[in-house]
């Protein structure tokens, strides 16, 4: 499995020959202006949920790649009035797909679309495909919900805000770690704006000292899962 960062709580993860983008904001990031938004490729994009910081190219790229938009059934509305049309509706539960098995989990934090309408429930997955299972919290504070996901299942990797503030900061990350029984994170959410800034050097430290795994790509860099 492969991992490729483009900034934010945007990434793709390619596993089996299908690719699943997640939270699309790209071209409104500064931090990714680098990224040629026109190369990206997708079978799947999926949507945690509708702020801008994660929908802003949610129609340009469901457009250019004809992928299945999944998302929760507001944000789905909100899509389908953009004018894309190829989308699975979830909520939270599990489904199975022609790529294995995807669980919409709960998340603690707010949801509206750009358009100021109504934005659903957030929303984070856990991601069956490749032999391997990963967890991504979307935006999210630390809560015991987390605790569930330890007995479910056997995480591979974590894909966790960082940045605080809004989300989780590395402190909270750390904790929820325990909770997920999880010893491998890729963290997301964090740098993108002044109140989200952290020290990177300082958190994967604080990783290390407790035998956990901190993984802090580069924007446009992909990594192996």
């Amino acid at each position: 499995m492969k991992y490729t960062y483009y900034g934010q709580s945007c990434f793709l993860l390619e596993a089996d020959g299908k690719k699943f983008l997640f939270d699309p904001f790209i071209t409104h990031n500064a931090l990714a202006s680098a990224v040629d938004i026109s190369k990206i490729e997708a079978d799947y994009i999926l949507v945690s949920h509708g702020h801008g910081d994660h929908v802003a190219d949610l129609v340009l790229l469901g457009k250019q790649t004809g992928a299945v938009i999944i998302a929760m059934p507001e944000v789905a509305a909100w899509a389908e009035k953009q004018g894309l049309t190829n989308i699975h509706q979830m909520n939270y539960g599990s489904a199975k797909f022609d790529f294995g098995k995807l669980r919409m989990v709960w998340a603690t934090h707010s949801s509206s679309m750009p358009d100021g309408s109504y934005g659903g429930n957030p929303a984070g997955f856990v991601l069956e495909t490749g032999g391997k299972t990963i967890y991504y919290a979307g935006d999210t504070s630390l809560n015991l919900d987390m605790k569930i996901l330890a007995e479910l299942y056997s995480l591979d990797y974590a894909i966790l805000p960082i940045g605080g503030n809004y989300t989780m900061d590395v402190d909270d990350a750390l904790i929820s770690t325990k909770y997920i029984n999880c010893s491998k994170v890729i963290g997301v959410h964090y740098n993108t704006f002044p109140a989200i800034e952290i020290d990177t050097k300082d958190a994967v430290e604080k990783f290390g000292r407790e035998g956990k795994v901190l993984l802090l790509p580069e924007i446009g860099e992909t990594i192996q899962l």
